[in-house]
């Protein structure tokens, strides 16, 4: 057998476990390169050569992992956000394409570039945000937050494989975790499923991901209030708060910022796909 007909083996178990066949292909790809330490245009020259017994072997676990629906960006341990590998594991939430709309967003807030400023990752997870905002902006210092431990130690990595862990203060515990002085910027991709469409999810989210990370109660807004409330005394005034919503939570965010005075809703962006995903909102000047 070929490389290629391992590859269509897999292709074949996957679907049968009820991935849908496009997926499948792509993953299969992406874990025989992992082992292989190939690129796509070196794994499509030579998929015709026989394998070795090591390659075999591993690229069988892998399969069999993702037969059981586990994440590919587990079984790799990392996952690109922003054009960096991050570290990940079951202990943090995997970074989305859609995530990334925050830093697009946070990067063209004016001036920031040139500020000394200081910004809060809430539930900072993998660190995606922390760790490419401190990349992006050289100027500034950052806090990053989670109550998960296990969180902490793979954002903490992620900020030392990047280089960028001397301007990141790790803090446990819930939001600011602490943090008195304001901010000039709060980032944000909390907790919105709620508990109902969380038992809908995916089984690579449902049952691999935190829950933790993901659930904010019966109706999905819990941690977002909390947030919008910390973000009208935890901001310096013309401070921006860039927080991830849900799609289907586009129409409460204006009557909720709006009940907070101290805010205005500067926007809701959307995502490739047209979806409602980050509220952009500031903290007036007076």
């Amino acid at each position: 057998m070929t490389i290629r007909d391992h590859l269509v083996a897999a292709r074949t178990r996957l679907v049968a476990a009820g991935i849908h066949p496009a997926e499948a292909s792509l993953d299969a790809g992406l874990l025989a390169r992992d082992v292989l330490g190939w690129d796509r245009a070196t794994l499509l020259v030579r998929e015709d050569e026989p394998p070795t017994l090591e390659f075999i072997e591993r690229f069988c676990a892998r399969i069999e992992r993702r037969e059981r629906r586990e994440p590919v960006a587990y079984i790799r341990g990392v996952q690109e956000f922003w054009g960096r590998d991050f570290i990940v594991s079951p202990a943090v939430l995997i970074p989305r394409p859609e995530t990334e709309l925050i830093v697009e967003d946070t990067l063209q807030l004016p001036g920031l570039d040139k500020l000394p400023s200081r910004i809060c990752d809430i539930g900072t997870g993998s660190g995606c945000l922390a760790v490419t905002l401190a990349a992006e902006l050289p100027n500034s210092r950052i806090v990053a937050t989670d109550t998960s431990p296990g969180a902490l130690q793979v954002a903490r990595a992620n900020a030392e494989r990047h280089r960028v862990a001397g301007r990141i203060e790790f803090r446990e515990g819930e939001y600011l975790a602490g943090a008195t002085d304001p901010f000039h910027v709060i980032v944000s991709n909390p907790p919105y499923v709620s508990e109902e469409d969380y038992a809908t999810l995916a089984p690579e989210v449902h049952d691999h991901e935190p829950a933790s990370a993901l659930v904010a109660g019966a109706d999905g807004l819990h941690d977002i209030r909390e947030i919008l409330d910390l973000a009208a005394t935890a901001l310096m005034p013309g401070g921006v708060l860039l927080m991830e919503i849900g799609f289907d939570q586009a129409d409460v965010i204006p009557l909720r910022v709006g009940a907070l005075p101290r805010l205005t809703l500067m926007g809701i962006s959307r995502d490739l796909q047209g979806l409602a995903r980050v509220a952009v909102v500031q903290r007036r000047m007076s």
